[in-house]
């Protein structure tokens, strides 16, 4: 069987925001690189994420020339609604804090956005092409071993290696356990992730806090609306169906008091756990990690992607700088000046986290835990200090 064989200056791992920005910005600057995705094209387009983008991210991508689509087609959004046992509040972020806004933008159609974008610059990208390890990453001869659909094995030589593979993908695995630190934490908590055909409900972000768990409304677009519900542990995700779920959607965002949520056929259904974990550094030699490989973050403040894109942008100038310029400095800081911002977006995830789930037990220390909860969304409520606070954060990576 004839292997697949090629070279580049970078290779990039995935592709995902974190890849096909990176990928882009080298294209750009005249940087030879290629990208290896382990997904056909068409499961890459139908692959649906999150779609709330910081204002930062858009800064991002409009300074690069990679802002067109969301432009023509995402939406602003400055408004988060709170319902809990002591009513309802909403919060204009727009108009508290740095007075910035999300843009909500599908992640898929932003990929694809990146990757139009990409092929017509004259980027290669190899798609059904897996990587299987990174090799000789602290050695002068970095390379990629891959397997593609057909079970072709090959080798692709590098300079540089950039994993945008994910947390299970292969930058991470082939990282030796005694060059990293982990850190991990299982928050202990699981939502059902829900795709509706149906339009928005609220005109703003939606959370509950409920006794009977947190329920969550993201709008995607004027047909297709994003909810979350937490579930117990090991619910299947097909074990409820769309009747159970409108009801306990009502019940839990106070139907009866608020108005009647649209319904529609739920579309699309997936278990999550909350966990968040970290590497320390993002380097190995000539192997960097950035977006999920780097870092894994809750969905509860929606930083995964906003994260990816601006890790992609401060690689991309080191890269650059290293090979145009023989100029080493962005390499050596990149690992310091990304986690400096990852650890942000961790502790106020973290922070969210708390705030929106009641502990579920009787005993005192789940009655401590749920008064506290109370006083943070109370100090939320009437604080304007803490609202501008939460808007900066919450906005913001």
């Amino acid at each position: 069987m004839p292997t697949v064989d090629g070279s580049a200056d970078v290779v990039v791992l995935g592709a995902g925001p974190a890849g096909l920005v990176l990928a882009n910005l080298l294209l750009a600057r005249g940087v030879d690189c290629v990208v290896l995705e382990r997904a056909e094209l068409d499961h890459l387009h139908a692959r649906a994420r999150a779609g709330f983008l910081a204002a930062n991210t858009v800064r991002i991508l409009e300074r690069h020339g990679l802002a067109d689509g969301l432009r023509r087609r995402g939406h602003t959004h400055s408004t988060c609604e709170f319902r809990t046992e002591d009513g309802r509040f909403q919060l204009d972020y727009s108009a508290l804090g740095r007075g910035e806004v999300h843009t909500v933008y599908p992640q898929q159609d932003l990929v694809e956005d990146l990757l139009a974008h990409y092929l017509a610059a004259g980027g290669r990208i190899s798609f059904g092409t897996e990587a299987v390890a990174v090799r000789g990453a602290d050695g002068a001869e970095p390379s990629v071993s891959v397997r593609t659909a057909d079970g072709r094995p090959g080798r692709w030589r590098a300079r540089y290696v950039a994993g945008c593979d994910g947390r299970h993908g292969a930058a991470r695995r082939s990282i030796p356990d005694h060059s990293v630190r982990r850190f991990r934490r299982d928050h202990d908590v699981t939502w059902l992730g829900l795709l509706a055909e149906a339009p928005p409900s609220l005109d703003a972000v939606g959370y509950a806090v409920h006794e009977r768990g947190f329920a969550g409304h993201m709008a995607r677009t004027s047909a297709l609306t994003r909810y979350y519900l937490q579930c117990e542990r090991g619910t299947p995700a097909d074990s409820w169906s769309d009747e159970r779920i409108w009801d306990e959607l009502d019940l839990r965002m106070g139907a009866k008091e608020y108005g009647p949520l649209r319904r529609g056929r739920i579309v699309q259904r997936s278990v999550i756990g909350l966990e968040s974990d970290v590497l320390e550094p993002l380097r190995y030699g000539a192997l960097f990690l950035a977006g999920d490989a780097a870092s894994l973050i809750s969905p509860s403040a929606a930083k995964g992607a906003n994260l990816a894109v601006l890790e992609a942008e401060l690689l991309a100038h080191a890269l650059i700088d290293d090979l145009t310029r023989k100029d080493p400095v962005g390499v050596e800081s990149y690992s310091a000046r990304c986690l400096a911002r990852i650890w942000s977006a961790q502790e106020f995830s973290h922070w969210m986290i708390e705030l929106l789930h009641s502990a579920s037990g009787r005993d005192d220390a789940s009655r401590f835990l749920n008064r506290t909860r109370r006083s943070r969304m109370a100090a939320l409520r009437t604080s304007r200090s803490q609202q501008d606070w939460f808007a900066e954060r919450y906005v913001g990576v």
